[in-house]
């Protein structure tokens, strides 16, 4: 017998209940029905906030090439590092990674795709529960949560974040370091900290001066233009202590992406 519009969706085993009743010497025990992990992937997906122009970011997709081979080797290994950590997010004897990654570099080389790439790939291989939050829009959901007429309070936004199972906080330190700011950003570092929960944090604001960044392994330097001011000048003293036990660096030192590339398409 064909299916009525919309019957497609709905699991014969269960009809859509999500239980399943096995039958037994008394009144039947329910069991959780196996669709309910079915499609699990794409609604862990659509639960974690990622904005519209990321959802397409992927490994697959993200852009090397660069005009210096410098710059084009900075990309490869920053990529690298990103798949090996999504590779070793499982780690053997059991259980998640605890650290994260802090993507740093200028606007537009690519931090945020890369962070947008782990975090979907971690939520479709191993389904966890993932929460993309821009910590500039956060302060400012926070502050509407100061309205009386607000239907949410400072908790409901805050706790989603908290309790991530891995959290992508984009743009740390871009807010003014104003003491309700630092308030805010400590009680989600320290939280995650103390939880052991990952988190990928991107910022353009380097971790150390030129002159205090190893040399050997180019890796984890931080990017050496000038014009990059310290993230110390940004976060508390403690959290910085914080952020150096919850991710390694990647630094990104290339050139503007969307300046130097996507403006070339917008040309005649």
């Amino acid at each position: 017998m064909p299916l009525e519009a919309g019957q497609e969706d709905i699991c014969p085993e269960c009809e859509g209940r999500g239980w399943v009743i096995e039958q037994d010497s008394g009144a039947g025990t329910a069991r959780r029905c196996g669709c309910r992990f079915q499609n699990l992937g794409p609604r862990l997906l659509e639960a974690a906030g990622i904005p519209a122009r990321y959802r397409n970011c992927s490994f697959k997709n993200f852009d090397i090439n660069a005009p210096s081979p410098a710059a084009k080797d900075q990309l490869l290994q920053a990529k690298t590092v990103s798949q090996h950590y999504l590779d070793g997010f499982l780690k053997p004897e059991g259980g998640f990674t605890e650290t994260g990654l802090l993507y740093i570099g200028s606007p537009g080389v690519g931090k945020t795709h890369l962070a947008v790439a782990v975090l979907k790939s971690l939520i479709e291989r191993f389904h966890v529960r993932g929460l993309f939050v821009d910590f500039t829009a956060l302060i400012h959901q926070i502050q509407s949560t100061f309205d009386p007429g607000s239907p949410d309070s400072k908790r409901d936004v805050l706790d989603p974040v908290v309790n991530a199972e891995v959290l992508v906080l984009d743009e740390l330190g871009a807010q003014k370091p104003t003491p309700w700011v630092n308030e805010i950003l400590y009680l989600i570092m320290n939280s995650r900290y103390t939880k052991r929960l990952p988190t990928l944090f991107t910022t353009n604001f380097r971790l150390e001066s030129e002159s205090a960044t190893a040399p050997h392994d180019h890796l984890d330097r931080t990017p050496s233009s000038s014009s990059f001011q310290l993230l110390s000048s940004r976060i508390s003293p403690n959290l910085l202590s914080r952020l150096y036990e919850m991710a390694r660096p990647v630094a990104i030192e290339a050139e503007d992406f969307r300046r130097e590339v996507q403006m070339q398409k917008h040309r005649f």
